[in-house]
């Protein structure tokens, strides 16, 4: 007779609770055997559900495939309520192999998955074009302009030439075909895609900056306007990294 540890080492590889292997270890009578089955199961209900809001999220993208687009760019912004750093975009293209059922809106991903994640995107999508704009642009521009303006590049910086672009809330002046949406990231799945890249992209600069800028925890709040960054506003003043037309960055500034 199978250990539990065998057991639990067999059922990793079981993917359906039809599984002969699986239906065979109900007959087992064992408290820790019958754990592991209502564990597995409770997994693969959550993997299914999962699968379906994942294919659910591609329904954009495949309604576009199959009016005979090939080249569709998700596109989304991260850092435009910051007080510090830049704000990052990114243009994502996938096609209908890519199979990240973990990709979701960034906000709701831990640390750890966005970075993991965000590792296999690159790796896995067919093109990944990025766009940032700095604090001295968003001073000169105002942040709507400077963030469609990183958006433009993020799409120019795609090695491929998008025939219709899914946008996360921002009306982008462009000549290629675009849907504008609220909450994207949840709604498509290269939206989300984007939006990790964005966001990764952007936390990595903010950390290396705050090996420059240290005392204001930009490897912490990412440029955002915690109590430890006003703080440090208030202590240190502000930074070349700091944007001037934000409040309340004009009361630190020193003369």
């Amino acid at each position: 007779m199978a250990t539990i540890k065998e057991i639990k080492e067999r059922l990793v590889t079981v993917q359906d609770v039809n599984d002969p292997y699986f239906l065979a270890l109900a007959d087992d009578s064992r408290t820790g055997v019958q754990k592991l089955l209502r564990q597995k199961e409770k997994a693969l209900q959550k993997a299914a559900e999962q699968r379906l809001a994942f294919q659910k999220r591609f329904s954009l993208e495949n309604e576009l495939w199959q009016s005979g687009k090939q080249f569709v760019a998700g596109i989304d912004e991260v850092g435009r309520g910051c007080l510090a750093g830049p704000v990052v975009t990114a243009a994502v293209v996938l096609d209908n192999h890519f199979d990240l059922v973990e990709v979701n809106d960034s906000k709701q991903l831990s640390l750890k998955l966005r970075e993991s994640l965000y590792a296999q995107i690159l790796s896995e999508a067919v093109s990944v074009g990025i766009g940032v704009r700095s604090n001295q642009q968003i001073d000169q521009m105002g942040i709507l302009n400077a963030t469609k303006a990183a958006m433009n590049d993020a799409i120019s910086h795609l090695n491929v030439t998008p025939e219709h672009l899914l946008i996360d809330a921002v009306q982008v002046p462009t000549s290629i075909p675009k849907t504008v949406m609220y909450k994207g990231d949840a709604k498509s799945i290269s939206i989300a895609a984007a939006s990790i890249v964005a966001k990764v992209y952007r936390d990595h600069l903010m950390r290396s900056y705050n090996k420059i800028y240290p005392g204001y925890g930009f490897d912490q709040n990412v440029g955002y306007g915690t109590k430890q960054h006003l703080e440090g506003l208030k202590e240190l003043g502000v930074t070349p990294l700091h944007r001037l037309t934000f409040e309340p960055v004009p009361e630190f500034v020193r003369q």
